[in-house]
């Protein structure tokens, strides 16, 4: 319990008052301390009048988990003694430890005889933990001269986990189209790699596909018909070094990528594809071998929430050179990384050159719009005229390595973090389209 602001500037005019009281006339300082009596008893009829600390229940739900990047919610319910009569203005504050948002004060009415709640928002920035410690509850007195504070012990853990919400809902959607129509399979004929059938020429058909040897001996022109080749292993590879940890809107590099890498997991999964996760930076961190079924996805998710920050420089021609290793059939590999100029990428394209010969690669990075405005920027100093020229310098630089990569047949995709999930399905279902694994 301490004193208000507001008890401060009613009591502290007093000081200087009766100082002039008594020296204008020694008999007036009965009049100064009843001035400073008087205030100290308004403050002690506001304590009185308050809640007290013991009248007060809370109750907190804290969630299990939260998502990378979006908002959890932790309830706190708060009940006064029935006894009550008045609406007390409760002001709450979590205490939390690791790497979260800093927290707002919320406040919330408590009316007489009922309950309140509130929801106090919790913000992770990375994956991991993130420790619910303490609760903290303020409120005031009814003339606002004390003020009361409470401090309620949670000890609560939530696990940070990456964001699947993507995936959830198309996990949804499928589960819902097959509770209605039913599950059974399906094969799907079209663009593919496998051969299925010979049909009879219609006009419309591609005139690639026809088969001259089998029209010669039928004599009527026929058509080979393929269908959709599945059960191609997928290998969703992560830079951990230190270059991906670098924050974009709001969220590491890293932990955008396993946003849509794990979207693409569960989408290749449906496809009949297999899915595996390789993580590295100066060594190899994590393996899983590709899994198949949508079963195998909590797996997926688990070995991606593994993968911690790391803060080595990134050895490509290892970790490259080990995931080649571990692959025994052509595979699709998608990599995820970052890189800062020609200089430090020359190991990382010796490095593709040898997997794309192999495997089909989808090389990933997240485009950082700050390079793009400092660029664009109108100068004011000459500073301004300096860092545009280095951020052109570094633009042009990613542009040759993309362009270099790009001439050895691998799949470039430099977008910003917004669109990384759109765009990395799309190249996807492009690669299946055209039967390149």
């Amino acid at each position: 319990m301490r004193p208000t602001r507001r008890a401060v500037l009613i009591f502290a005019p007093g000081v200087p008052l009766a100082l002039i009281l008594v020296i204008a006339d020694p008999g007036l300082w009965a009049l100064s301390f009843d001035y400073a009596a008087l205030v100290l008893v308004a403050i002690a009829s506001d304590a009185l009048l308050a809640l007290p600390r013991r009248h007060l229940r809370l109750a907190v739900a804290a969630p299990e988990r939260a998502y990378i990047g979006e908002a959890g919610r932790v309830a706190v319910t708060i009940a006064a003694d029935p006894r009550h009569p008045r609406a007390v203005r409760v002001e709450l504050l979590a205490d939390l430890r690791g790497d979260v948002e800093p927290v707002e004060i919320v406040a919330v009415e408590l009316p007489p005889d009922a309950e309140a709640r509130a929801e106090l928002r919790l913000m992770p920035r990375r994956r991991g933990r993130v420790h619910l410690d303490r609760v903290w509850l303020r409120w005031r007195g009814p003339l606002r001269l004390i003020e009361l504070t409470r401090v309620d012990r949670v000890e609560r853990t939530v696990d940070v986990l990456p964001n699947i919400r993507g995936a959830e809902r198309a996990a949804l959607s499928f589960q819902a189209r097959e509770q209605m129509l039913g599950v059974k399979p399906e094969r799907q004929r079209g663009e593919g790699a496998e051969f299925e059938a010979l049909r009879e020429y219609a006009p419309g058909l591609d005139t690639r596909f026809i088969d001259w040897k089998h029209s010669a001996r039928h004599r009527r022109l026929l058509c080979k018909e393929f269908r959709t080749e599945r059960n191609h292993p997928v290998v969703l590879a992560f830079d951990t070094g230190y270059l991906m940890r670098e924050p974009i809107d709001g969220m590491p590099r890293l932990d955008h990528a396993i946003n849509a890498g794990l979207l693409l997991a569960w989408i290749s999964l449906q496809a009949g594809d297999l899915v595996g996760i390789f993580g590295f930076d100066a060594g190899v961190r994590q393996y899983l071998a590709p899994l198949r079924g949508t079963g195998g996805f909590a797996r997926l998710q688990r070995a991606a929430a593994a993968l911690d920050y790391g803060s080595d420089e990134t050895n490509f021609t290892l970790g490259l050179a080990e995931l080649e290793a571990r692959l025994k059939r052509r595979a699709l590999v998608i990599l995820f990384t970052e890189f800062v100029d020609t200089v430090t990428a020359e190991l990382l394209i010796e490095s593709m050159r040898r997997m794309a010969s192999r495997h089909v690669v989808v090389f990933v990075t997240l485009r950082d719009a700050f390079l793009q405005r400092t660029f664009d920027r109108p100068p004011e100093r000459f500073s301004d005229v300096a860092e545009a020229v280095i951020a052109d310098d570094l633009l042009r630089e990613r542009s040759i390595v993309l362009e270099r990569l790009e001439r050895m047949g691998i799949h470039c995709l430099d977008v910003p973090s917004r669109g990384l999930s759109v765009a990395l399905v799309n190249r996807y279902l492009l690669v299946k389209e055209r039967g390149q694994i």
